[in-house]
């Protein structure tokens, strides 16, 4: 005899597929079949039902190869204008990741927010995720922050560095969808194996999204030049402890005076200056986004008579 599913996994596969629509909707980013199956918890064909039964009821929208709860078919020119975008960035992505890697004491480098998913709006900068030998973090990001400022202007349009972690401490601290979703669209670009170390040490995500447990992700190696291998001679023994302790002083007292106007609550999430992380996200991109989600969950439940549970 053929198993029926139960109403409870129906119903479940449903709030997770639609959940996960509304998820990209926030960011107006229409997804295929493959990319829920991606993002889902469920079989490919589970989600392929629920899709066909979804549409059919006009509770969401298909276009081309794209699904979407909103009706606005301009939305798939806009992502595949953006897919192009990135697309034509990415090469020079890839330089700056290589050129980045020879900062001393960086083991991995990562391209992270719009471009890890493969789209560039007109005003996303290039995102990168960074990872230090311990105890030089700070010494690290100040480098890199005056090279930008230096040398670039201080323009992040390429090179927006903005979250670094220590290698010796790499749990993610905030485990939620935006967190889970960030990390496994991250894309290694250099660093001798870390990024399976970075992996084993955030299993949480896979309580998210266990077609990532599949995920293979291969980066270059760093091959450190003699600028680098010199500037950690240098700073390898006490002035380097000095350095990084006292940048990281300097840059958490400069955060706290600069954004009082955050609750404290929103200023943990969007700023961290300790040992072995440094945050700077002033957008608090990630509280905005859950909240942004939740909204859009209830107004879906108030319209289509649904009971999709709130992100926490």
């Amino acid at each position: 005899m053929l198993k029926t599913k139960t109403p409870l996994i129906e119903e479940n596969s449903t709030h997770d597929v639609i959940k996960t629509l509304l998820y990209f909707d926030t960011f107006k980013y229409p997804i295929t079949s493959d990319e829920l199956a991606y993002y889902s918890k469920f079989k490919d064909t589970e989600i392929k039902s629920v899709l066909k039964n979804l549409i059919k009821k006009e509770v969401i929208y298909s276009n081309e190869e794209f699904y979407t709860t909103i009706n606005d078919t301009s939305l798939v020119s806009r992502r595949k204008k953006g897919n192009l975008k990135a697309e034509k960035t990415f090469e020079k992505a890839k330089k700056m990741s290589a050129f980045i890697s020879q900062f001393p004491f960086v083991e991995g480098v990562f391209l992270s927010g719009s471009i890890s998913k493969g789209f560039l709006g007109e005003d996303d900068d290039i995102d990168y995720f960074i990872i230090t030998s311990p105890n030089r973090l700070w010494l690290t990001r100040t480098l890199l922050i005056l090279y930008k400022k230096i040398f670039l202007f201080n323009s992040k349009k390429y090179f927006c560095v903005n979250y670094f972690m220590s290698s010796n401490a790499l749990e993610i601290s905030e485990k939620n969808r935006f967190t889970a979703t960030e990390f496994v669209t991250l894309i290694p670009m250099s660093g001798n194996g870390i990024y399976n170390s970075l992996k084993e040490n955030n299993s949480w995500v896979l309580n998210y999204f266990p077609a990532f447990s599949k995920q293979n992700k291969v980066s270059e190696n760093i091959k450190k030049n003699l600028v680098r291998k010199s500037l950690e001679f240098v700073f390898s023994g006490i002035i380097g402890d000095y350095l990084d302790a006292l940048t990281m002083k300097i840059t958490k007292r400069h955060q706290e005076n600069k954004f009082k106007k955050f609750k404290l609550k929103d200023f943990k999430v969007a700023f961290k200056a300790q040992k072995h992380v440094s945050k700077h996200h002033p957008g608090n991109h990630q509280k905005k986004v859950i909240d942004s989600l939740n909204i859009s969950i209830q107004e879906f439940n108030n319209k289509h008579q649904f009971s999709i549970p709130l992100e926490k």
